[in-house]
């Protein structure tokens, strides 16, 4: 493996100032599809901005290009880094390679070639059996350049001619960059392939290159000598005014302390200074560069104005789409910056909720309970503060125009929500009072050794949200109540008001000294680099669209993620229906507020209800409320004159439409809630008991109701006090999931003495497995 890094903790980092650099002029390039632009001079500030850079050096380290054997290129490899290239490329980028492996491609050819050789002459001379004792020679690395140079450069464009990109290889030596006349012809040279959408590949030229000179020159930010391609590689970024600089080698990035350790965790973001306190391994398996050379190198070419990421391009799982990751700003590798953001990073975050969350855990259920009374406090004394904030957020959308009108309702708070959050709270208070610790199944396993199953937090809690500030309070309620640690990522939409309200979550906390146990992410994280914090997340709970919950769906790796991608929830009128009822119940699951995932999206009706005043009544009513009807399969083939036919029965509005269709029996409304519902909530309208029961009974969905609307499913009307979300999944919670949700078990084991063997057939004790009785609950 490539060398390895120590970074020395509690060390001070020093950023270093931006350097002002001369605007850049890019080649004239008229087939540009992707928006690239910046301010030039700079290197990136941020990862979420690589997306914008257009002239990229993609460094190809030995390990990277050659197999584990070192005899031979990783074809597979180095095929799917040409096609990631050829994409950016295609994208109207301005693609270079740096590439290693003439040196090892080399030295598997002529290692080849002696074999053969010796292999001829020995079986001609002394027979078979001696092969086996050929010696090969030490090989000169400078012929196995020569050897390896042309082969590796017609794989190259063997590659490159499928994606129908040509590719031209240069050779340099550090000479080449001494000579100013030299100098100015590779550039225009670079430049003139460029602008002709040519890749060039670019090598030192091993078969004549010398001894490599001391490290002295890497001291200064004006000179770097090429002694191999990492030094290469930084000093075409810099001489090329490049936007990015991507170094892949056969580690993640840069550690803090060796990979592979126990500790080990990997750097996200180096800033220049933190090289004083990094103690450097070996060089790599293959090549002459080492990690040391590459973060010199990464910090010459940062420096000069080129953004950094070193990162694994051997990884089976992440290769075959690292550089585009990169590109894109996902959390990939090390990325160095210049700007050291002004707070913690969202690993620290993590790691302070963690903390925090045991602390809080360990409290008493009785200042548990006081904190969160508190902050039912403040919501109501701090309201004028509160709405001043969100009104800011309302302005700022309206005036960008970005939210349709049921986001806009979702984020805006008003007095009588704010009161309504703070009685929510002191519900959660009041019940919360012996969720943590509770014995739920008690054994005794044989004499003197006792068993409890007890409820414990689940540890920390990622809760992402879209437009709904008011979730932010009642997340951290249900979190400090159940003694989890909690990271927050709202949308930016509602900036403002998230700010204060998680300033007033935290003034809360402080009362027991718990104030980081409640974190809210202000970086520029994207969602689905946080769904891959598996070592710092326990649980990961989507609030907002059906289209965010699918994301972060898709992107957890090894984190659960508890909630619903949708909200289909049926309605389904019987024949034994009353009218009132009917009308009253569909109107407030449609209309009362059309965007919440627990309104009405189908209404199914009763075949022998068709042509009746009760459906005329129905119909009535939706128009009244101007509600849009589609019309499904079945319920249009009975219509002469039917509204629009509907793209699909399993549609979540969010509006005030809704889709009609047409079943035969309560069975069949079963049927097509479980072929087209979410298995969120579904609602009976009967005066039919026995109608009724069976619904209830064979509809599998988190909530199922006989006559109620279904916006009763929510953990405010439950008497949860509120909710985290409403969870259609199959296993721990589901529906509304409050306090009881956000718990699992651990079992303990207390005895004197006691070891398995004295179980055993010739043992001296025996197993009683008795059940006892639990301890008696807080009736307050």
């Amino acid at each position: 493996a490539f060398s390895l890094i120590f970074l020395k903790k509690n060390l001070p980092c020093h950023s270093q100032r931006l350097r002002s650099e001369s605007v850049r002029c890019w080649s004239n390039i008229p087939f540009i599809t992707v928006p690239l632009s910046r301010a030039h001079g700079k290197s990136f500030a941020h990862r979420s901005e690589l997306k914008h850079a257009k002239r990229i050096v993609v460094k190809l380290g030995s390990a990277v290009v050659t197999r584990g054997d070192e005899c031979g290129l990783a074809l597979g490899r180095l095929a799917s880094i040409v096609e990631q290239v050829s994409m950016l490329q295609n994208q109207g980028r301005e693609m270079m390679i740096v590439t290693s492996g003439a040196v090892a491609f080399g030295k598997q050819r002529l290692r080849h070639e002696i074999l053969l050789s010796q292999s001829v002459r020995q079986a001609l001379h002394s027979g078979q059996s001696q092969l086996k004792d050929m010696a090969i020679p030490v090989l000169e690395a400078r012929a196995c350049a020569a050897a390896g140079q042309s082969g590796l450069m017609a794989l190259y464009e063997a590659m490159f001619t499928q994606y129908s990109i040509c590719a031209a290889q240069i050779l340099v030596t550090n000479l080449d960059f001494h000579d100013e006349q030299k100098r100015r012809n590779l550039n225009g040279t670079l430049h003139e392939l460029l602008r002709m959408n040519i890749v060039p590949i670019i090598n030192t030229n091993d078969a004549v290159v010398p001894p490599p000179e001391p490290n002295s020159d890497l001291q200064g930010v004006n000179v770097i000598s090429v002694k191999d391609n990492d030094s290469l590689a930084a000093r075409l970024a810099v001489e090329m005014k490049t936007d990015l600089l991507i170094v892949l080698s056969d580690v993640e990035g840069l550690f803090d302390s060796p990979p592979g350790s126990d500790d080990a965790k990997l750097i996200d973001i180096f800033y220049p200074g933190d090289q004083q306190s990094v103690t450097f391994g070996t060089k790599s398996r293959v090549g002459m560069g080492g990690m040391e050379a590459k973060v010199k190198a990464a910090l010459w070419a940062l420096q000069g104005g080129t953004s950094v990421v070193i990162a694994n391009g051997t990884h089976p799982k992440i290769s075959g789409h690292v550089i585009t990751d990169i590109v894109e700003g996902k959390k990939v590798g090390t990325f160095f910056s210049e700007v050291k953001p002004a707070g913690p990073t969202v690993e620290q975050q993590a790691e302070m909720a963690r903390a925090g969350g045991r602390t809080l855990a360990a409290l008493q259920p009785e200042q548990r309970a006081e904190i969160i009374y508190r902050l039912a406090d403040l919501l109501t004394d701090q309201r004028e503060e509160i709405l001043l904030a969100n009104k800011k957020d309302l302005e700022e959308a309206e005036n960008k125009g970005r939210l349709a009108l049921p986001l806009l309702k979702r984020l805006s708070l008003s007095t009588s929500k704010l009161n309504s959050l703070a009685i929510g709270l002191r519900q959660i208070a009041a019940s919360s009072q012996d969720s943590v610790g509770r014995v739920i199944r008690r054994t005794r396993i044989a004499k003197d050794l006792d068993l409890e199953q007890v409820t414990v937090p689940i540890g920390v809690l990622l809760v992402i949200f879209e437009s709904r500030p008011d979730c932010l309070p009642q997340v951290s309620a249900l979190a400090i109540a159940s003694g989890n640690g909690l990271l927050l990522k709202g949308g930016k939409e509602a900036s403002h008001s998230n700010q204060i309200l998680h300033h007033l979550t935290q003034e809360a906390l402080s009362i027991h000294g718990v104030r980081d146990a409640v974190q809210l992410v202000n970086t520029r994280e994207e969602v689905e680099d946080l769904c891959r914090l598996d070592k710092l997340i326990d649980l990961i709970i989507p609030r907002g669209s059906s289209q965010l919950v699918r994301n972060i769906q898709k992107a957890a790796k090894g984190i659960p993620v508890m909630g619903h991608s949708e909200g289909i929830c049926h309605v389904y009128v019987d024949t034994d229906a009353s009218v009132e009822k009917v009308t009253r119940i569909t109107r407030d699951s449609k209309c009362e507020y059309p965007a919440a995932c627990n309104a009405l999206e189908t209404l199914l009706i009763h075949r022998d209800l068709l042509r009746t005043p009760l459906f005329d009544q129905i119909i009535d009513m939706l128009r009244v409320e101007q509600v849009k009807i589609h019309a499904g399969p079945k319920f249009a083939s009975y219509l002469t004159f039917s509204p629009s036919e509907v793209k699909s029965l399993r549609t979540e509005y969010g509006d005030l439409e809704c889709c009609i269709e047409v079943v035969d029996s309560v069975q069949e409304a079963v049927e097509h809630i479980h072929k087209y519902g979410s298995s969120h909530t579904d609602v009976i309208i009967t005066e039919n008991e026995k109608t009724a029961e069976f619904f209830l009974q064979h509809v599998d969905s988190a909530c199922v109701f006989w006559n109620a609307s279904t916006r009763f499913s929510d953990g405010y009307r439950f008497g949860l006090g509120a909710e985290v979300g409403i969870s259609t999944s199959r296993i721990h919670a589901r529906g509304p999931v409050g306090i009881e949700g956000l718990l699992t078990t651990k079992w303990l084991l207390r005895g004197n003495n006691h070891v398995v063997s004295d179980f055993s057939e010739h043992g001296t004790m025996k197993y009683l497995h008795e059940s006892l009785p639990l301890p008696q609950r807080n009736a307050n």
